[in-house]
């Protein structure tokens, strides 16, 4: 498991003095590099932070309701005043207004994937400096350290007890160790010791980074929202066919009219029932979420997570770095038995500080406190690992001595019923972090090289709580969000830490080590406890999917590599900013602050995003379902359809376009609920039922009342009157509970139509003019009851229906 160490603090290959035991290799000349930039031997992968400017574009402007709304358009510039082509303009608003914020979104994206871009450490010319990987050339010398991400395919050049998991790609869970000559394959990350391998294949040549590319991605966040739309716009395309063609035919050959004048009925039938607005919503609502998270250093790596996070309801945190801060301190070093030398101790961790390259947080907190390595080197090394729990090393102390040593968990490292466990245990208590110096007769990679451990010391560290991390768990116990502390270290002092952080459910923990490895029986520990210690990385990964066996939707935060595959299978993988290569690749959400207080903003913004889609999308598809029964109301009654175009644009910017773009972007801290298109038709089934009859009910009643030569005219504006009173009904029951933003917005949306009714020149560029007062007022009356059946509708909807 282990091999002679090659690399000492200096890179120079020795833990405390001495020659270096072999020549480390300088890497590429710059000459060297140059000539492979100008061949293309360049690792040029593209940045998968968001889609290209032409993406965005092309995803705005080129879809299916477009197509259908711009021939439409074309029609109706040849043959109507240009007020009935009000709706192509509009559109062509919308698609402008989806692109400018989509690339707002890309610009704010792309420019915090840059900050929290993994950096490898490449040697050229004989010096390590840290570059963007998309500089890394063929036959580039990478160094490698724990948690780096192998970011192209490679030969191992050195290796220092070098252990890389693969699991990404090869869906083996158990580190492997490398050695000089073996390949490296990009996607998988060291988990223990460091290195160096030399760049075999860059860019699009290799296979193996195509694979990381989609490991790293892995499936993209569900999205109930995005795909709950997609569902509806198929059906909502299903319906237009038959009910358009249905209409076409009823308006140019069965009704004896002017030609264009139907044309424009029949243009004006199908227009309403298409949902434009909805998809451009949902993508702006997204897409301001993402620069209101980037303004607070939140990289959103992708669009859907701000969604699933909104809908979590379990989050499983990781202590260090993320309810305490990266840096510990030890705060005293306690020698066990008699004859011990405290001197010879703190000699003792000094060199096993010096002997490491790539020292976790406790370890640099003892090379801090013991800098001390002289005279003493290092014969053989085993770097910590999160499924050991211990390190260790032999050092040739001069004079011919010999000695090896482990530190790590002291309940790993001695047997059940050890004195030094109960001074362990109060320690513990405290909230302190205790390791375990113990000496063994063994190489420290020997088999049984801990059941051999004799404890010498125990080093007492203490850990930096999060000054916002109480308010943070807090919040998320008062949105009904269970918190689940998953760390690998002793138990009672993830207990004790919790504690002070009053977390409920702290005073009882859990030792990983006893969990029983049956998913069920798992799972219902899991629901009953909240503090987790001695939690191995395979555990994180089988808890989470233990709790996701419950129906429970999980996130799970963490900065270190033993918190990789929990990321990679939680249903959303929160990483800290200063986490390894490797957490941030699996992560959804990147926190470059490093601020665990960042996550609720994170929640805010979800749940503002589908509670406001889901709210605008009951008006939008009102709107369809309406349209359509109009549709078919007037191909089965053989009648001219009601309107114009110019009047459903009317109606539809005033009752829905408007209001929807301040409800889809207003505070919402609803819980999101699942079943988005169940909870959206169960309103707008009704609502539309009920708007299609009342305003079918004034127009055929109109058609009894008026006569001559404009009584379509007057037909049509009583008609408008109803539908429009219906609709802002349904906005006003929408826009609850009200606020006096909302009211003023309902109000504004009726004093602008009301305008249009008494303002000569608007009332010609609409065709609306209410004629006499008999129908007018029944259209009011009609509305009235269609706004009274409205809400009947909806409160028994609720009853018989629940979210």
């Amino acid at each position: 498991m282990t091999q002679r160490a090659k690399i000492d603090t200096d890179g120079n290959g020795t833990a405390g003095g001495g020659p270096p035991v072999e020549h480390r290799p300088a890497g590429l000349t710059s000459a060297e590099v140059a000539e492979r930039v100008a061949r293309g031997e360049v690792n040029d992968v593209p940045v998968r932070s968001s889609r290209s400017a032409v993406d965005i574009v092309r995803a705005n402007v080129f879809t299916r309701f477009n197509a259908i709304i711009g021939v439409l358009w074309v029609i109706m510039l040849f043959v109507a005043p240009i007020q009935d082509s009000l709706f192509g303009f509009v559109i062509v608003a919308n698609t402008g207004i989806g692109i400018i914020q989509e690339l707002r979104a890309k610009k704010t994206l792309d420019g915090l994937a840059v900050i929290g871009e993994a950096k490898p450490r490449v040697r050229r010319d004989g010096t390590a400096a840290e570059l963007s990987t998309s500089e890394i050339v063929l036959g580039d010398l990478i160094e490698l350290g724990p948690g780096d991400k192998v970011v192209v395919d490679g030969v191992v050049a050195e290796a220092d007890s070098l252990e890389v998991d693969e699991s990404l790609l090869t869906g083996e869970a158990d580190p492997v160790v490398k050695k000089p000559g073996d390949t490296m394959m990009s996607g998988s990350f060291v988990v223990a010791g460091g290195g160096a391998f030399t760049a075999t294949k860059v860019g699009r040549e290799a296979y193996a980074a195509q694979l990381a590319e989609e490991a790293s991605r892995f499936t993209l966040v569900h999205s109930e929202l995005r795909s709950g739309i997609s569902t509806i716009l198929k059906y909502v395309t299903w319906m237009m066919v038959p009910t358009a063609t249905g209409l076409i035919i009823s308006q140019l050959i069965v009704k004896d009219t002017n030609l264009k004048d139907s044309i424009a009925r029949t243009v004006g039938g199908i227009v309403p029932m298409i949902p434009e607005g909805l998809v451009l919503l949902t993508s702006v609502a997204f897409a301001i979420g993402v620069v209101r998270l980037g303004r607070k250093q939140c990289l959103v790596q992708e669009l859907p997570a701000i969604e699933g996070l909104a809908r979590v309801d379990v989050v499983c945190l990781d202590k260090t770095g993320t309810l305490t801060e990266g840096g510990m301190d030890v705060t005293e070093l306690r020698p066990l038995g008699t004859g011990t030398d405290e001197a010879y101790v703190r000699k003792v961790l000094g060199a096993l500080g010096a002997s490491d390259p790539h020292p976790n947080a406790s370890l640099r907190a003892i090379i801090e406190a013991y800098p001390d390595a002289d005279g003493w080197r290092c014969a053989e090394a085993l770097p910590f690992s999160s499924a050991r729990k211990y390190s260790g090393a032999t050092f040739e102390e001069g004079g011919g001595a010999e000695s090896s040593w482990l530190l790590g968990a002291p309940d790993v490292l001695l047997e059940a019923g050890d004195p030094a466990l109960a001074e362990t245990d109060h320690l513990n208590e405290q909230g302190l972090r205790v390791l375990l110096l113990a000496r063994t007769d063994r190489a420290p990679g020997a088999p049984g090289a801990a059941e051999a451990a004799r404890p010498t010391a125990l080093v007492v560290l203490e850990q930096r709580l999060r000054p916002d991390a109480s308010d943070t768990l807090a919040y998320f116990a008062d949105q009904d969000v269970a918190t689940k502390v998953v760390s690998g270290d002793n138990a009672v002092s993830v207990g004790a830490v919790a504690g002070k952080l009053e977390l409920p459910g702290a005073e009882h923990t859990v030792d990983a080590r006893t969990l029983p490895e049956d998913r069920e029986k798992m799972a219902e520990v899991l629901e009953e406890n909240a503090v987790f210690g001695r939690v191995t990385p395979q555990q994180k990964r089988d808890m989470v999917a233990a709790l996701q066996s419950k129906g429970h939707t999980v996130a799970m935060t963490g900065d270190g590599v033993n918190d990789v595959l929990a990321l990679k299978d939680a249903d959303i993988g929160v990483s800290m900013g200063s986490g390894s290569e490797a957490t941030r690749a699996v992560a959804q959400i990147v926190l470059l602050n490093n601020s665990f207080a960042t996550l609720p903003s994170v929640v805010a913004e979800g749940r503002r995003v589908i509670g406001n889609i889901t709210r605008v999308a009951t008006l939008f598809l009102t709107k369809t379902v309406y349209s359509v029964l109009l549709a078919v109301l007037v191909v089965c009654s053989q009648v001219e359809y009601p309107f114009l175009p110019r009047h459903l644009t009317l109606l539809s910017t005033l009752t829905i376009g408007v209001p929807a773009f301040f409800l889809a972007l207003a505070p919402n801290k609803e819980r999101a609920k699942p079943h988005f298109v169940r909870r959206v038709m169960r309103y707008a089934i009704p609502g539309g039922v009920v708007a299609a009859a009342a305003t079918f009910t004034t127009y055929l009643l109109a058609r009894h009342h008026y006569s001559g030569a404009d009584a379509l005219g007057a037909e049509t504006s009583a008609a408008t009157l109803t539908l429009f009173l219906v609709s802002l009904w349904v906005l006003a029951i929408i826009a609850r509970p009200y606020t006096w933003w909302r009211l003023a917005l309902v109000a504004t949306m009726a004093g602008a139509f009301l305008l249009v009714l008494v303002v000569p020149w608007l009332q010609d560029f609409f065709a609306l003019r209410l004629v006499g007062t008999t129908m007018p007022w029944a259209a009011v009356a009609i509305a009235a009851t269609g706004a009274t059946l409205l809400e009947l509708a909806w409160r028994w909807v609720d009853r018989r229906f629940p979210a």
